[in-house]
C-alpha cells in the first residue's frame, strides 16, 4: 500500500503543471485514445458514474481541452472530442509521466524490472 501511495501522490504531483486532476487525466486519456466517445462510454470507460463524467467533462471544456459535438448518426448523441490544445497537454502528460517512471523503476536493476512488470501484468490480467 505505500508503494501504491507513493506512485499515486508522484502522479497527482506531476500533474501540477498542467492544473490536471488524475480524474481528469483520465478521462482527456480516454478521449484521445478513443476518438470522440459518447458521454456514456467516458463513464463506462473510467468506471464512474454519468453525473460524474459530466462534472469532469464540463471542467475539461472549460479549460479548452475537449469539446461537445453532436452525434450525427444519433441527434439526441453527444460526442466528446479533445482539441488541438487538449492532445497537445494529453503529449506533454505522457511525455512526463514516460520521464518518471524511468527515474522511479531506474532504481530496479533490469532482472528486478522484468520479475515486477511480469508480477503487475499477472494481477491486472482479466
Amino acid at each position: 500500500m505505500r508503494a501504491a501511495r507513493t506512485l499515486r501522490r508522484r502522479s497527482s504531483e506531476l500533474l501540477e503543471p498542467w492544473d490536471l486532476s488524475p480524474h481528469q487525466a483520465r478521462a482527456l486519456g480516454v478521449v484521445c485514445r478513443h476518438d470522440a466517445p459518447r458521454l456514456a462510454e467516458l463513464a463506462e470507460r473510467l468506471r464512474i458514474a454519468p453525473r460524474s463524467a459530466t462534472e469532469v467533462v464540463d471542467a475539461l471544456q472549460a479549460r479548452g481541452l475537449v469539446e461537445r459535438v453532436p452525434d450525427e448518426a444519433d441527434r439526441r448523441a453527444v460526442l466528446i472530442r479533445p482539441t488541438a490544445a487538449g492532445r497537445a497537454v494529453r503529449e506533454q502528460v505522457d511525455a512526463a509521466r514516460e520521464a518518471d517512471s524511468e527515474t522511479v523503476f531506474a532504481r530496479l536493476d533490469p532482472t528486478d524490472r522484468a520479475t515486477l512488470a511480469r508480477i503487475l501484468r499477472s494481477l491486472t490480467e482479466d
